[in-house]
């Protein structure tokens, strides 16, 4: 009996211990843990806050200066700022004016806009807005800056009127980079544009331009302002959207925009074009030995021809490329060669003369059904010394001697089709020609095809073949760069055939 109430005692208090321990647990268990947030910034904790609220609602009530200088309702956090919902026991936490006074001294506040990302295939940069429609503003204005009147809306609305005679088409446009739009929160820190005019003066002209302005004298026309600044009339219409044509109406006192272009989009339009284009009348110098010696006189005087082409070709930030497809639909005037007449010299000697020798009689260098793509003229701040020749059938077509005279240079080291703007290859001409024809002239023919006709020191007379056409070099497509130099100088290749 004494040995059971031993035991009974025993389970009595291992029951009533146990009992305990589980109540105190239970106690433990069932206590509530506090919910309360944990602050970091830039990954480092700064603090405890019990209502996250609160302190979005400080950060918004204090800062209104951002609020005031881009005209917005709400200003947030910093994109590092990150606050964790954790629960505790613990009821300590930090003074919310101090959590918000540590995030003030660190970083820079957001606001809601949107971050414009542009990537092609060799960078990637972006641009942020207040509000999208400020991009979409700048994009049109950049666009209807590189177009002609109306041509945007027309096209976007399908009513490009139809063409009769001449005129052209868009049948495509596009930016070539790739480009994103995403809604984000943006520190004030950064540059955020609000206005579309200021973001178009971006992307035409870059970040930090050097801007120079113009202010029209008596007597200006939008070419000579263009000539005196060393940009081409294209260059000078992109800069100044307000003028649609180099014919453009100035008023004394006003200012040009005489700042070189840098689009930081590339904008590109394919047109589809019926015109006119002058094919240029070549002299031709006849002796008849029954005039007098010394005589000299124009017996036909020459007219420039016009044949009517069909072309299709691309347009990039306001340049054409180099190469278009060409093909003759008409002749609208036919071409008339001059011919001077001569009497005998004093040797006798009888026939069709040099023409070198008698200032005239320069041969096209292409076939016909050519487009000039390009003229002398300044181009990206640099002058462009020559015209350039497309069409005429293109890639591998014959390409002439100006004039006779003696090859002094040939370079045939790059390949017949490069690697487009900025090849290096040959200087950046590509496979080259250059024919010496005494009395200081000099003719340079440029982007050739590695076949070649000719050799150093060999003669060449005038309308002789010597290569081909090709897109070697710095080059956006086959075409032919003919350049002369008169006495070391760069002229107008033109001025030959006028």
């Amino acid at each position: 009996m004494h040995k059971k109430n031993i035991v009974i005692t025993i389970l009595i208090t291992l029951i009533t211990g146990t009992i305990l321990l589980l109540s105190s647990m239970t106690d433990q268990v069932f206590t509530r843990a506090n919910t309360m947030y944990q602050v970091y910034l830039q990954g480092e904790k700064i603090g405890m806050i019990d209502n996250e609220d609160e302190l979005y609602a400080l950060i918004d009530e204090n800062q209104t200066a951002i609020k005031n200088e881009y005209n917005v309702d709400n200003v947030y956090p910093p994109t590092d700022l990150k606050i964790v919902e954790v629960n505790t026991y613990s009821n300590n936490s930090d003074n919310i004016e101090e959590i918000y006074n540590k995030i003030e001294d660190a970083d820079d506040f957001t606001i809601r806009g949107f971050i414009i990302t542009v990537k092609d295939d060799e960078e990637e940069y972006t641009i942020n807005v207040l509000d999208k429609e400020v991009f979409v503003n700048a994009t049109l204005r950049v666009v209807n800056a590189f177009l002609e009147e109306n041509e945007y809306e027309d096209y976007v609305n399908n009513v490009q009127e139809e063409i009769v005679d001449t005129g052209r088409l868009i049948e495509n446009m596009y930016f070539n980079e790739d480009i994103t739009i995403k809604e984000a929160y943006i520190s004030v820190n950064e540059k955020i544009y609000t206005d579309e005019v200021e973001l178009s003066q971006f992307l035409l002209f870059g970040s930090n331009p050097d801007t120079e302005y113009y202010t029209i004298k008596l007597g200006d026309t939008l070419n000579s302002i263009a000539e005196d600044n060393q940009l081409n009339i294209d260059e000078l219409l992109i800069a100044n959207p307000t003028y649609k044509s180099e014919d453009a109406i100035l008023r004394v006192g006003d200012q040009v925009n005489v700042t070189l272009i840098d689009p930081q989009l590339t904008f590109v339009y394919e047109l589809y074009e019926i015109k006119d284009e002058v094919v240029y009348y070549e002299k031709e110098n006849v002796r008849d030995n029954s005039k007098p010696v010394g005589f000299k006189e124009v017996t036909t005087p020459g007219q420039n021809g016009i044949e009517r082409y069909r072309e299709t070709y691309t347009v990039t930030n306001g340049v054409r490329s180099q190469e278009a497809e060409v093909e003759k639909i008409a002749t609208i005037q036919e071409v008339q060669n001059e011919i001077t007449t001569i009497g005998p010299s004093s040797g006798g000697i009888s026939g069709v003369l040099d023409p070198v020798n008698l200032n005239g009689a320069w041969a096209w260098t292409t076939n016909r059904g050519y487009v000039i793509t390009s003229y002398r003229g300044w181009r990206w701040g640099r002058m462009h010394q020559g015209i350039d020749i497309s069409g005429a059938g293109n890639f591998g077509s014959p390409i002439y001697a100006a004039a006779s005279g003696t090859v002094t240079y040939v370079y045939t080291s790059c390949p017949s089709r490069g690697n487009g703007y900025g090849d290096p290859c040959g200087g950046g001409m590509g496979n080259e020609i250059v024919i010496d024809h005494g009395n200081g002239y000099v003719t340079r023919y440029g982007h050739l095809h590695q076949t070649v006709e000719v050799r150093v020191g060999q003669t060449v007379s005038r309308g002789e073949r010597i290569g081909y056409m090709g897109n070697s070099g710095s080059s956006t497509g086959a075409h032919l760069h003919f350049e002369v130099l008169y006495n070391g100088v760069n002229i107008n290749p033109l001025s030959l055939y006028q």
